[in-house]
């Protein structure tokens, strides 16, 4: 039930009225205006809803501070307007399903760009903002792959691993969402500006922050629950054991969502974060975007199987034995053994053919002698 964001952002404006308490007020009535019109009796029906709260609600909105709640709300529905943005409702139908289902999603999104559908199969990638060599790499193979298979990848638009995975993804002709800790009016880093405008053409820059707000250190804690709770799953490139990303993992756990970790080199104590989520159990070590896939596969197999009805016709110029290769491959990764047995052929005249299938762009080699169609 699409709600008026008008009125929702006025109650917004009410203090101590919090995310929650906003979902359940309007979950309550129907409607935020409804909202306004209810008394305070009527309000304390409300969970999580005390007399003292629902007094402070009916003063608010019957009192002079209502008309200053009304013109913010008029502003920040004009400053959107301005970017070609909007403001998406917990209640209306393209609100992300994933960020649905989490303790406490943003009653309201400022969006640049659109949300889709198939943003539902989303992994998040989060990582150091002063990666290695190493995880650089590592985080655009990552994001490169599994943005080749289909699937979105959010991160915040910071520097170094969320930079390079958006970057990747956006080579790679993907979708990817940037969930940002300021307006979206108001990117940081400066200097990801014409990064931020390329992904609202292939995706979004979605913030729960008010037009205009600055990034204040406070803000990416709770930016960091949305970034996992828009997704199926977390990959952490290369974290300190205090960094932003070792948070974002411990939320994603909270939510019950699932948490890869690629494995540091032992000598960079500075990023052996993912080391110690591996050691505890709590993340899956991952070497390939096969461990991602073994895990996640029944909740992504309807888009990539869609994905791979929808593969292209071959080239003309394939051998015959290219072409056998080819037919019993799609955009899910299959070991070479498996596609030796598939098409009939032994292991080592496999690899011949799937080399020249790779020399010729058609299909790609992953870590662990995985292979899938480009």
């Amino acid at each position: 039930m699409p709600v008026n964001i008008r009125d929702l952002l006025i109650l917004s404006h009410i203090p101590g009225i919090g995310s929650n308490r906003l979902r359940a007020l309007v979950n309550h009535f129907g409607d935020p205006h409804e909202v306004g019109r209810a008394s305070a009796h009527q309000l304390i029906r409300v969970e999580g809803i005390e007399r003292k709260t629902a007094l402070a609600v009916v003063s608010f909105l019957r009192g002079p501070a209502a008309g200053a709640a009304e013109r913010f709300a008029n502003d920040q529905i004009s400053r959107i307007d301005k970017l070609g943005g909007r403001i998406v409702s917990f209640w209306d139908p393209d609100y992300p399903s994933n960020l649905k289902r989490i303790y406490d999603p943003p009653p309201f999104l400022f969006v640049r760009g659109e949300f889709r559908e198939a943003d539902g199969s989303s992994i998040a990638i989060v990582g150091t903002r002063n990666p290695t060599p190493y995880g650089t790499g590592l985080g655009e193979r990552f994001a490169s792959d599994l943005a080749r298979l289909g699937l979105t990848v959010v991160s915040g638009l910071a520097r170094g691993i969320d930079t390079t995975a958006h970057a990747a993804v956006l080579r790679s002709h993907g979708r990817t969402i940037a969930v940002i800790g300021s307006g979206v009016d108001v990117i940081y880093p400066a200097e990801n500006k014409p990064l931020a405008e390329r992904i609202v053409e292939q995706g979004a820059v979605v913030s729960e922050y008010e037009m205009g707000a600055k990034p204040d250190a406070v803000n990416f804690p709770r930016r960091n629950r949305i970034i996992s709770g828009m997704t199926l799953g977390t990959l952490v490139v290369e974290t300190g054991l205090e960094g932003g990303a070792m948070i974002t993992a411990t939320i994603a756990l909270d939510q019950n969502r699932e948490v890869f970790a690629i494995p540091s080199a032992i000598t960079e104590r500075r990023v052996s974060g993912t080391n110690r989520l591996i050691k505890e159990g709590k993340a899956l070590l991952t070497e390939s975007v096969a461990d991602i896939l073994g895990e996640l596969g029944p909740r992504i197999k309807a888009l990539l199987k869609d994905r791979a009805a929808a593969s292209p016709e071959p080239p003309q110029d394939l051998t015959l034995f290219e072409r056998r290769l080819f037919d019993v491959m799609d955009e899910n990764p299959a070991h070479i053994d498996l596609l030796a047995g598939r098409a009939g052929l032994s292991a080592s005249e496999t690899l011949v053919h799937l080399l020249s299938l790779e020399f010729k762009g058609i299909v790609r080699q992953l870590p662990g002698k995985m292979f899938l169609r480009n």
